[in-house]
């Protein structure tokens, strides 16, 4: 199977320090820093890309089991809002990660969507990778 690979370097402490993100496939490179991560900054962050890769993860996978239902979908779009929090005993952790989906599926019915859709946020990959994240929501809707 698929082996994907990234790179990150990281200079300085840091609160002074910064930082360079690659895929390894040249899609996406940027600079990360301090306050990119933990306040306003510009620049990206690990979550922003966590949350990338959930939200693509999850509107493939939707896309495929809604196909594997005898459903085409039109479209599957996804965001996902990655909460970085501090931990009790001190550094921090993701907590919570909202993911909203809305999708055009022409011949569904909506109870049958949100069954499929609840399946998928458990077994998307990434879902799976992440499931140590102890709140991952859901919001899923149905377009006509």
């Amino acid at each position: 199977m698929a082996i994907r690979t990234s790179d990150a370097e990281w200079k300085g402490t840091l609160k002074d320090g910064e930082g360079h993100m690659r895929l390894g496939s040249q899609a996406f490179e940027g600079r990360y820093s301090f306050a990119s991560r933990f306040e306003d900054g510009g620049g990206t962050n690990p979550e922003e890309l966590i949350g990338a890769a959930h939200a693509g993860c999850y509107s493939m996978a939707l896309a495929a089991d809604l196909g594997g239902a005898g459903f085409s979908p039109e479209y599957v779009r996804t965001t996902a809002k990655v909460h970085l929090n501090p931990r009790d005993g001190g550094g921090f952790e993701i907590n919570k990660i909202e993911l909203t989906t809305a999708a055009k599926v022409p011949g569904v019915e909506p109870s049958k969507f949100m069954e499929i859709a609840e399946q998928t946020k458990i077994n998307c990959p990434v879902s799976y990778a992440l499931r140590s994240v102890p709140d991952v929501t859901l919001d899923a809707t149905l377009e006509t």
